[in-house]
């Protein structure tokens, strides 16, 4: 069971930053000192009983109308894409816990975390913490060379976790630390994406100059090679790593303009085949002479954006170890993965030890766009202005990680332990339908439900959804397993897997 704490503003972020936040709430926006000093030391329950019955009592009416809602033609000027894909009616009014309701009064059950990001569902109690820091006058707002004190803690608090120590564990000599992968650096950007390309740039930067300042590279004049994950059909479907050109590029997007690259000796991409060393063995060592030089080996650990496939631990290990062997240096893509599992980072119960790991989505819960990427001392390669994003500092996004890195930390088992129920709860359906269904994929929270033809998958989608339970089917990929992606949020109990698999039943029933 999820234990509920209670913390204040003094209890994240210290007594003396908090009396000096209060000093200029006082003495500059002319507020009471009780009041500031009462807003500054408010307990406040993170998971209280009358927020957990609530979201029980909303998850078993999914499906229901439970409000009036809110009619209205209101389409907004969406690009064609995004207005084809648009369900108004499903647009959140409001929410509660694992629950969204919508602009039609029902009440839908965020099987995925709202794609992903609401790592602790909606109205979350703990996040009245930044509706006080608010209230004191705390900015939001500031710029990369006055990056605020909470902004300059959360990165401490990152890096002490990415090295699996406590939070609060004295970790000034790991900061100091020259030494190749010791986690130790952050750049607080707004995006996923801007934090991937931050990665790749700094692979890059070995090969090509960001400007005239710098020295010449130490692989001038190699031809840098990206090494990703290979779809069903040796391509490079199987990777996402955001959405910016070269991104998109490693997986398969942009092919003219990627054979231009290509074909002028600028980079080149090669997929290695999932969970297969030998193939990785093959390509490390041919990419590894000659005129080519690999540049960097990318990889989420579940692919959350190919059928849920899990990369196991064996592979990642072996596979990291002929990067060590050859200089090539290692991202771990956890945008998806971080938070959802004790200790908070994926990467650190596969025992791996990368450059780069990049996180978002969980770590400020939804609450703000805040993403990062934690490096090491020798891949520090980039000046201010080569990974330059103006808000990428926010104060209170810094907050939001905080609060949610507490709770986490103080529920890791109890979340790995929810994560196990929900990984054989999906694995009993699959042996309840057989005919249906193949083995699952993912690893707790992120679960994949396999299917074995497309149709199934695309009217068990419909099937759930129209039965207002959120989840999503990968079916624009032709390559791709069949599959339907769930991630429920980390504040799901056995209450609210229950319903879920009572819905999963349901639909799969109306499916024979």
């Amino acid at each position: 069971m999820l234990k509920n704490i209670s913390r204040s503003l003094v209890d994240i972020l210290g007594e003396e930053y908090m009396a000096a936040v209060c000093s200029v709430a006082v003495n500059v926006k002319g507020m009471d000192k009780a009041e500031a000093d009462a807003l500054a030391n408010e307990k406040i329950d993170f998971f209280p009983e009358s927020y957990v019955s609530k979201m029980h009592e909303l998850a078993v009416k999914t499906g229901e109308k439970i409000v009036d809602g809110f009619e209205n033609s209101e389409n907004g000027a969406p690009t064609n894409a995004f207005g084809k894909a648009a369900h108004n009616c499903m647009a959140p009014l409001g929410g509660v816990g694992c629950t969204r309701i919508g602009e039609d009064g029902k009440s839908y059950l965020i099987a995925k975390s709202e794609h992903y990001h609401a790592s602790l569902g909606h109205s979350f109690p703990g996040y009245k913490l930044i509706d006080n820091a608010r209230k004191l006058g705390i900015l939001n707002a500031t710029h990369n060379n006055t990056r605020g004190y909470i902004t300059r803690l959360a990165e401490r608090r990152i890096v002490a976790a990415a090295n699996g120590m406590n939070m609060e564990a004295d970790i000034d000599a790991i900061l100091s630390s020259k030494e190749p992968q010791v986690l130790n650096r952050v750049i607080n950007l707004e995006t996923g994406s801007l934090a991937v390309e931050a990665g790749i740039k700094m692979m890059l930067s070995r090969f090509y100059c960001l400007d005239s300042s710098f020295d010449a590279p130490v692989y001038d004049g190699k031809i840098p090679v990206f090494l990703v994950m290979e779809d069903n059909k040796e391509g490079f479907g199987a990777n996402y790593h955001g959405t910016t050109v070269i991104a998109q590029t490693l997986r398969g997007m942009w092919p003219d303009f990627y054979e231009k690259c290509h074909t002028n000796d600028i980079y080149k991409v090669v997929s290695v085949k999932k969970n297969d060393i030998n193939d990785f063995k093959e390509k490390i060592e041919k990419y590894n002479s000659g005129k080519y030089k690999t540049a960097g080996f990318l990889h989420e650990i579940i692919l959350m954006n190919y059928a849920g496939i899990r990369l196991t631990k064996e592979f990642l290990q072996s596979a990291h170890q002929l990067c060590r062997a050859t200089d090539t240096l290692i991202l771990v893509d956890e945008i998806q993965s971080c938070m959802w599992y004790d200790g908070m980072f994926l990467f650190r119960k596969y025992d791996l030890h990368p450059d780069f790991a990049v996180i978002g989505k969980g770590f400020p819960g939804g609450e703000y766009p805040a993403s990062k990427i934690i490096t090491t001392a020798p891949a520090d390669t980039l000046n201010q202005f080569g990974a330059l994003v103006t808000n990428g500092q926010e104060e209170l996004a810094s907050l939001a990680y905080l609060i949610t890195m507490e709770f986490s930390a103080q529920n890791g088992k109890e979340i790995e332990e929810m994560g196990d129920k929900i990984e054989k709860g999906i694995l009993e359906l699959t042996k309840k339908y057989p005919d249906l269904l193949p083995p699952p994929e993912g690893l707790g929270h992120l679960s994949s439900i396999h299917f074995k033809n497309v149709e199934d998958a695309a009217k068990f989608t419909k099937i759930m959804n129209d039965m207002c339970v959120d989840i999503s089917a990968q079916l624009y990929k032709p390559d791709c397993p069949p599959a339907v992606l769930i991630k429920p949020p980390l504040i799901t109990d056995e209450k609210i897997l229950e319903v879920l698999l009572e819905k999963i039943e349901e639909g799969l029933n109306k499916l024979l």
